[in-house]
């Protein structure tokens, strides 16, 4: 019998963010500790995952943008540089390619300068994302086309890949799995007559083969959805991302982008363990 779920959506959010509060005035404890020690602590890197950025949530976009710029320093994921102790630096992404996200987004991020990476799911450009629930809006909303990518600044907005179709890579053989990989990744080079190193995993889901096969496909970083602080080593391979939504609360999204989420893999790691054993 299934175990009913004892929380809703915004009963979970609550906990989270305050389970996050905590954790920041740890950390933030501990990095002040360092410092009085004469130490400097180490840097932090978070890198925040979008989807849809739709007309009536530009000016929240265009705030989160103004607070990033506040706390962090944005870095380009193509080309990260040398991360410096008791620095707070920030990377942005897209996943899908949604086609509001130029109308919407881009104009902010040339404005102020801020560099990001937009995930492609090569078989979906100018589509819509069919993959997406039937209750979702983002299901109706357009993918741009590669002649739009193609006339963004190369050197603001990189692009990487989202597989082909969107799938559940774990879900699927190997031979459609290194297929979505390989080919996702030579369709766009061809497209934009440039470098895709970076790939990240439709809804998240990974494993160790996965991993293996997208070195093998001529990768140089992948990215998953796990909170958590990136390039602490400058040769990761894997690198976590945090969800980020339009509709986040100041302080949820400040928490956000400071890596107070960064205790989530862990809870999850320890659930999934705590039920093998129920």
């Amino acid at each position: 019998m299934q175990r009913p779920n004892l929380m809703g959506k915004n009963e979970l959010r609550i906990v989270h963010f305050l389970i996050s509060v905590g954790f920041f005035i740890g950390d933030s404890l501990w990095r002040l500790g360092q410092r009085i020690l004469g130490s400097k602590p180490g840097s932090s890197c978070v890198v925040l995952t979008y989807h849809s950025v739709p007309d009536g949530q530009k000016e929240a976009f265009a705030a989160q943008m103004n607070t990033l710029l506040a706390l962090t320093e944005p870095i380009p994921l193509d080309r990260v540089p040398p991360l410096l102790p008791g620095r707070r630096y920030s990377a942005i992404t897209f996943d899908d390619g949604f086609e509001n996200v130029i109308n919407n987004a881009v104009p902010q991020l040339e404005k102020k300068g801020i560099p990001a990476t937009v995930f492609l799911t090569v078989n979906y450009l100018g589509q819509t994302a069919g993959w997406w629930p039937a209750s979702a809006p983002e299901r109706l909303e357009s993918i741009a086309d590669p002649k739009r990518w193609r006339q963004l600044p190369g050197e603001l907005i990189s692009i990487g890949s989202h597989s082909l179709s969107h799938p559940f890579l774990t879900a699927v053989s190997e031979t459609e799995a290194k297929r979505e990989l390989c080919e996702s990744r030579l369709v766009l080079e061809d497209l934009f007559k440039r470098r895709v190193t970076v790939f990240s995993f439709p809804y998240g889901e990974f494993s160790a083969e996965l991993v293996r096969w997208c070195r093998d496909a001529g990768y140089e970083r992948v990215f998953t959805s796990l909170p958590g602080n990136a390039f602490r080593n400058m040769d990761d391979f894997v690198c976590g991302r945090v969800n980020v939504r339009l509709t986040d609360w100041a302080w949820e999204f400040r928490l956000k982008i400071l890596g107070a989420y960064r205790w989530l893999p862990f809870a999850i790691s320890w659930k999934r363990r705590l039920k093998k054993h129920l």
